[in-house]
């Protein structure tokens, strides 16, 4: 009691009015913190808006999605996109799982594996961008009326082993062609050990006479007189569902205005796509692929159109999951089929199309 007395003296309070003093403290500490919040609060009003996007490489392939950005899609539905490239599908998963992004933009297969390693977040694939294998197959020697058996005793290089621009041409080899692949002069020696976005660059070096490219890379080859695009992987395979949009399961559960407000930006990209001329899709995509030519992405928007590539809903079918499984399997990359329900989630895509047609 004494020493608590000494100890307000000192302060010029006295031990009656310590009361008081602490009413007082207390009523600063909550300013204080009410500040502190009111500040976050506001901060992240700023940021509420903002959908980090990781896309695992950039290509007209996603026209949708840029197109959505450029023609201010996403702005009308109140979201700011920032988007990066995670170079491969693997690190924009990588990504999506430590928090990097909210939303990632790649190959579903990446959501088979991480469901067999059972991870306790697991991502959900909440729209699908693309219905097909956007490769298209480059040789350095021009090559009229090309056949798959021409690949034989040739080397082709298909990108990283697991994922699904590998795994698609080597199905097609395999059970379309019905080529075998090694190292054999009667076989296809199929490289799959070189990341996909770095795919161009190493063919260019070496003395591989063929690998699949996106677009608007493999156009920009041809008109720098690297090589001839002689064939479409994506016509030869069929309908796979090849690219996604994935977020993890927490961030759907808190955000799902956000997630419907996207999808939305991202179907109004998809039916500019079949509404517009050639040239008209051309100046929507300008802004996102400066280092390429009129010419080149002309090119590609129009070999995009001609192979059907982009789906018209963002609503992913159980057979089309079920055929890229397949794909999995003939690769040997996967032994244990996963749910469909497990790894996707199409009520949001079923809602906002459900309001469009309202």
């Amino acid at each position: 009691m004494h020493d608590s007395h000494k100890i307000c003296q000192n302060h010029t309070l006295t031990y009656d009015k310590g009361e008081n003093c602490m009413k007082k403290l207390t009523t600063i500490i909550l300013a204080l913190i009410l500040t502190f919040f009111s500040f976050g609060i506001v901060g992240c009003k700023k940021d509420d808006n903002v959908i980090r996007l990781n896309e695992t490489t950039h290509s007209i392939f996603y026209a949708p999605l840029y197109v959505a950005i450029n023609l201010g899609y996403f702005e009308q539905e109140g979201l700011k996109i920032k988007l990066t490239n995670g170079g491969g599908s693997n690190n924009s998963m990588t990504a999506l799982l430590s928090g990097e992004a909210d939303v990632a933009l790649l190959g579903p297969e990446t959501a088979v594996y991480v469901a067999n390693g059972e991870t306790l977040n697991q991502p959900k694939i909440f729209g699908q961008l693309t219905k097909r294998d956007g490769s298209f197959l480059v040789c350095k020697t021009d090559t009229n009326n090309f056949q798959w058996t021409d690949l034989i005793g040739k080397t082709v290089i298909g990108g990283r082993r697991g994922g699904v621009p590998a795994m698609t041409l080597q199905y097609v080899i395999e059970q379309i062609a019905g080529l075998q692949i090694g190292t054999g002069a009667d076989q296809v020696n199929l490289r799959t050990d070189v990341e996909f976005n770095l795919t161009a660059s190493v063919y260019d070096s070496t003395e591989a006479q063929y690998c699949t490219l996106f677009e608007p890379t493999a156009s920009d080859l041809v008109a720098q007189g690297k090589g001839h695009i002689v064939a479409s992987v994506g016509q030869e395979s069929g309908e796979i569902p090849y690219t996604c949009f994935m977020a993890n399961q927490k961030y759907l559960q808190k955000n799902p205005a956000k997630i419907k407000s996207f999808l939305k930006a991202v179907i109004r990209g998809y039916r500019f796509l079949t509404t517009a001329t050639v040239d008209q899709i051309a100046d929507a995509l300008e802004p996102s692929f400066t280092a390429s030519s009129r010419s080149s992405i002309v090119t590609s928007i129009k070999s995009y159109i001609a192979v059907d590539a982009w789906n018209t809903t963002p609503v992913m079918k159980e057979s089309a999951l079920d055929y890229l499984q397949t794909v999995m399997m003939n690769a040997g990359e996967l032994k244990n089929r996963v749910k469909f329900e497990d790894i996707v989630d199409n009520s949001f895509a079923e809602e906002v199309i459900a309001e469009l047609n309202a």
